[in-house]
């Protein structure tokens, strides 16, 4: 029986399979999502860097009036931080990378934040 992990891994290893397959012009849109925080990064795989990132532990964050990263009020104004930097960077059409992470609740908050800032997936 295989544990929760290797589940994890396994479920992380198609996305990224699929996503390198279908969006290779695009840049990644990976989000990580744990018990406090929420950080998302624009990757560019063929360059191998980081284009734009956003976290609900950054002093902006906080700034912007986000109190904890654990809800979706924090996931939709990482959102917005990513979109308006991606659109700063020259970037509107990107692949969504959730990882693991099922699309429900943050995750999906996120996603739909940085649609409504302008990004394109």
């Amino acid at each position: 029986m295989k544990t929760s992990l290797q589940k994890t891994a396994r479920r992380a290893k198609r996305l990224r399979h699929k996503i390198r397959t279908t969006g290779r012009a695009r840049p990644r849109l990976s989000v990580f999502r744990s018990g406090k925080h929420i950080s998302v990064q624009l990757i560019d795989d063929v360059k191998q860097v980081t284009l734009a990132a956003a976290s609900s532990q950054e002093k902006a964050f906080k700034e912007a009036g986000g109190k904890t990263g654990s809800d979706i009020a924090a996931a939709v104004l990482v959102g917005k931080m990513v979109a308006e930097r991606a659109l700063k960077a020259g970037v509107k059409q990107v692949v969504f990378d959730r990882g693991a992470f099922i699309y429900h609740g943050r995750v999906k908050a996120l996603a739909d934040a940085a649609r409504e800032g302008g990004l394109d997936f």
